[in-house]
């Protein structure tokens, strides 16, 4: 057996559950950030209604940036802004993906 195979061989006794094991390599492998922005991504566009109109998004420091495509699509996401932050945190809490320890979507900024 070689130095590798020691090192990462489980006894019975530290067997581990596979969603615990997910987590563990999620964690270790560090990427929690980015699969955190892959879900807030995928819940706006289940939220929104504007995924189709949707060029470009991205999060920094808790606030989702999007770009749409149509002025009317915006003038429609932008009257229920405040429905759609709480209906996409919503979506977040209920997603047993999503690391909340970074914190949820604080507010939209359509572009």
């Amino acid at each position: 057996m070689t130095d590798f195979d020691n090192r990462f061989r489980l006894s019975r006794k530290d067997a581990v559950g596979m969603d615990e094991l997910v987590a563990m390599f999620i964690k270790n492998m560090r990427l929690t950030a980015g699969l955190n922005r892959q879900r807030i991504f995928d819940a706006w566009n289940q939220v929104s209604g504007a995924s189709q109109y949707t060029l470009d998004k991205f999060v920094k420091d808790g606030v989702l940036y999007c770009r749409l495509s149509s002025s009317v699509a915006r003038s429609k996401v932008n009257l229920q802004k405040d429905f759609i932050l709480q209906m996409l945190n919503a979506r977040l809490q209920t997603d047993s993906m999503y690391d909340s320890s970074e914190g949820f979507v604080k507010s939209i900024v359509l572009l």
